[in-house]
C-alpha cells in the first residue's frame, strides 16, 4: 500500500496545470461585468483575475449604452494575463432595435413581428462588417446574411415604411404578444400541475 501511495504522490508532482488554448467566447452586457455567475466561474476556471477583468471590461465599455450585449473573445496567456476582443452587438439586437420590438416571433415565416427598410439593413451591415469574423465578407454577402437573420426573427425587410402605418402595426402586435405570453404562462402552469 505504501508503494502505491508513493507512486501516487510522484504522479501528482509530475502533473502540470491545464492550459486552455481555446478562446473563451461569451456575451457580456456593456458596463455590467460582475464577478458572479455566469462570468465569474468561466474566468476562474482559466485562472484569470476576475476583479481586474471586470474593471477592465467596464472601463472599455463605459461609453456604450449600459446593458447592450457584447460578444467577447478572451484568449489566455500562460502568465495569467489575457487578451480581450470586444465585438459589436449581435445582429439580432440591431435588427430588433431598428424594428422597434423587444422580441422576435415565435413562429418565423408565418408571423411578422416587425419591419425594417433596406436603409436600416445597409446601416446594420456597415457596422457588423467591421467585426473580425465578418472581415472577408463583401457588403452584398453581409446584407444577404442579415436578411436571413431578420427572417428567422420574423422581421420583414421592405423598401419603404410609412411611420403612421407602422405605429398602428406595432399596436396590433402588442395585443398578439400579450396573448402569446398568456398562453405560455397557462402551458407552464399546466405542466407544473402535472409534475406536482
Amino acid at each position: 500500500m505504501s508503494k502505491a501511495a508513493g507512486k501516487l504522490k510522484s504522479l501528482k508532482k509530475n502533473v502540470e496545470r491545464v492550459t486552455h488554448t481555446t478562446k473563451l467566447k461569451t456575451n457580456i452586457p456593456a458596463g455590467m461585468a460582475a464577478a458572479g455567475p455566469p462570468l465569474g466561474p468561466m474566468l476562474g476556471q482559466r485562472a484569470i483575475n476576475i476583479a481586474a477583468f471586470c474593471k477592465d471590461f467596464n472601463t472599455k465599455t463605459a461609453e456604450m449604452k449600459e446593458g447592450v450585449p457584447l460578444p467577447c473573445r478572451i484568449s489566455m496567456n500562460s502568465d495569467r494575463s489575457y487578451d480581450l476582443a470586444i465585438h459589436h452587438p449581435p445582429a439580432t439586437f440591431f435588427l430588433k432595435q431598428a424594428a422597434g420590438i423587444q422580441r422576435g416571433t415565435m413562429t418565423p415565416g408565418r408571423e411578422v413581428a416587425g419591419k425594417i427598410t433596406l436603409k436600416h439593413l445597409y446601416e446594420i451591415a456597415a457596422i457588423k462588417i467591421q467585426d473580425p469574423p465578418n472581415a472577408l465578407l463583401t457588403m452584398q454577402q453581409m446584407c444577404e446574411m442579415l436578411i436571413g437573420i431578420a427572417r428567422t426573427c420574423g422581421i420583414k425587410v421592405v423598401r419603404d415604411l410609412d411611420a403612421a402605418e407602422y405605429a398602428q402595426f406595432l399596436e396590433e402586435r402588442k395585443v398578439i404578444v400579450e396573448e402569446q405570453r398568456r398562453e405560455l404562462l397557462e402551458k407552464r402552469e399546466a405542466k407544473m400541475l402535472r409534475t406536482g
